[in-house]
């Protein structure tokens, strides 16, 4: 009798490579930014408006940018979590607070960093207590810190700012005195050559030649560090174990328990973190004006949420809201209402390519929509020449509703965030 040896199956093909996946990546990032810097570079030549890519405008978006960035990445550690911190904003106010507190008793502009970590931990510490250790709802207890924070550094201000020594260095009730700030980089010699090259006003190069030239004129440690933060972000949450349990608990925190994932710990260690890069951020507005005033975070905190839902979640994603919303802050900041005219054009053409992408991938209803909306946008570009000084102030938060709305249907965020969990509750 004979046997027939059957053969082992097989293992299939394995996939593409890690590090194939990592190139395909990157090669999407340039394109994708090779394509914005080219429409940015079309919209600069027909509108006219050469001041959009110079490095005084780059420099501004990316000033502009830092702080919107910081507080949108202290909303992606803690909803990677599972916990919502709509007090992002409170967080900042005493992230600045604290900073400006710090670096004016400790005379060092580098004590300014601490005092910003040091007032965001505290936000952070209220919110993670609240929510996480007695199960408060969380959206009420952010809101309850943005509405209590703003009390509290006015409190402060007028108990340590507004004594005599404050009143004589120019400190009171809703400003700090003047405090050390971290002296730029002197890279100033490459900036003057890059602005030799965004003088001749030539396609895509100019422009390419204006961001790096506000980039490195705008250099600080500051600056360094929040950039830094960004791939650090992604390193720790995405390649580290540590990362993978934080995720895991914002994505079925149940789950997560039964393989021993201390989830209370997690969930508090993720918001504790989230308010200080939230008062970080708050530290570097201070830094960039040398001052504390109340009022100072102008809604950062709430943009910086908005730039964190844009991206998906995501450190990159983030970056990319955090540019855009900075840049059109900084615009409307620094240049003519008619500069910020120009913007029209810029999403009209976005609009007109999202109705394209939107018709390519068959979804007939949002291509339409799309298509009307950079309709109307063109026809009053088309049909003006400056906008009213009032909506051109606005411009950051009404873009942030419309990417918001654009990027809308894209969106997925953790599964369990912001849903209430208490320990055994899958038992």
């Amino acid at each position: 009798m004979t046997t027939t040896l059957q053969k082992a199956p097989q293992p299939a093909a394995p996939g593409p490579s890690l590090a194939l996946m990592r190139n395909n990546v990157l090669a999407r990032v340039v394109f994708i930014a090779v394509i914005g810097m080219g429409i940015m570079s079309f919209v600069r030549i027909v509108s006219g408006r050469d001041d959009l890519t110079t490095s005084g405008a780059t420099g501004g978006a990316i000033n502009s940018a830092i702080p919107i960035m910081l507080a949108g990445l202290g909303g992606l550690w803690s909803e990677r979590a599972g916990v919502v911190n709509i007090g992002l904003e409170g967080q900042m106010i005493l992230g600045t607070w604290f900073a400006a507190d710090f670096a004016y008793k400790g005379h060092s502009a580098w004590m300014l960093i601490v005092g910003g970590l040091v007032g965001g931990m505290i936000g952070g510490v209220l919110h993670a207590i609240a929510t996480v250790g007695f199960g408060v709802d969380q959206i009420i207890s952010g809101v309850a810190l943005n509405i209590l924070a703003p009390g509290i550094a006015k409190y402060l201000s007028g108990v340590v700012f507004a004594s005599a020594q404050g009143v004589k260095d120019g400190g009171g009730p809703t400003q700090s005195p003047k405090v050390q700030v971290l002296s730029t980089l002197d890279w100033h010699s490459a900036g003057d050559w890059f602005d030799k090259i965004n003088a001749h006003h030539w396609f895509v190069i100019s422009d390419i030649a204006g961001l790096l030239g506000g980039l490195v004129t705008s250099l600080n440690w500051l600056t360094i560090i929040a950039l830094l933060l960004i791939p650090f972000t992604w390193f720790v949450l995405w390649r580290t174990s540590f990362g993978l349990r934080l995720r895991s608990v914002g994505e079925n925190p149940t789950s997560a328990e039964t393989l021993g994932v201390r989830v209370y710990t997690m969930k508090a260690t993720a918001v504790i973190i989230s308010g200080m890069l939230a008062g970080l951020g708050g530290a570097f507005l201070v830094e960039y004006t040398g001052i504390y005033r109340d009022g100072q975070t102008g809604g950062r905190g709430y943009i910086g949420l908005a730039a964190m839902i844009f991206g998906n979640w995501r450190p990159g994603g983030l970056l990319a809201g955090s540019g855009l919303f900075g840049y059109t802050d900084a615009l409307q900041q620094q240049t003519q209402p008619a500069t910020v005219h120009a913007l029209l054009l810029l999403v009209a053409i976005i609009l007109l390519l999202v109705a394209a992408w939107a018709a390519y991938r068959k979804a007939g209803k949002r291509a339409v929509i799309a298509a009307v909306a950079g309709g109307l946008v063109l026809l009053w570009y088309g049909t003006t020449d400056e906008i009213p000084a009032q909506f051109a102030t606005y411009s950051p938060q009404i873009l942030t509703l419309l990417v918001l709305a654009v990027a809308s249907q894209r969106l997925r965020p953790p599964a369990a965030d912001g849903l209430p969990w208490r320990r055994g509750q899958g038992a």
